[in-house]
């Protein structure tokens, strides 16, 4: 029930403007951690793949793709 709950929650999210920018932050957040693997340490490399991972299911959770079109505008 409550991923019943969540999904209908998100659905109601996604058609609010301000929702879809917060995603696009997400996105560039994640973006900016990919660009930071180049340049780290062994040591810091899994902590920036976590940090990576929790973007990137945000943005499948919330299919961001789909959505994505409508702040390139």
């Amino acid at each position: 029930m409550p991923k019943d709950n969540i999904d209908r929650d998100i659905d109601t999210l996604k058609t609010h403007d301000t929702f879809i920018r917060f995603l696009y932050f997400v996105e560039t957040l994640r973006d900016e951690c990919i660009s930071d693997l180049h340049e780290s340490s062994t040591e810091k490399i899994q902590q920036i793949s976590g940090r990576i991972l929790s973007y990137d299911q945000i943005l499948e959770m919330t299919e961001f793709k789909d959505l994505k079109h409508l702040i390139e505008q």
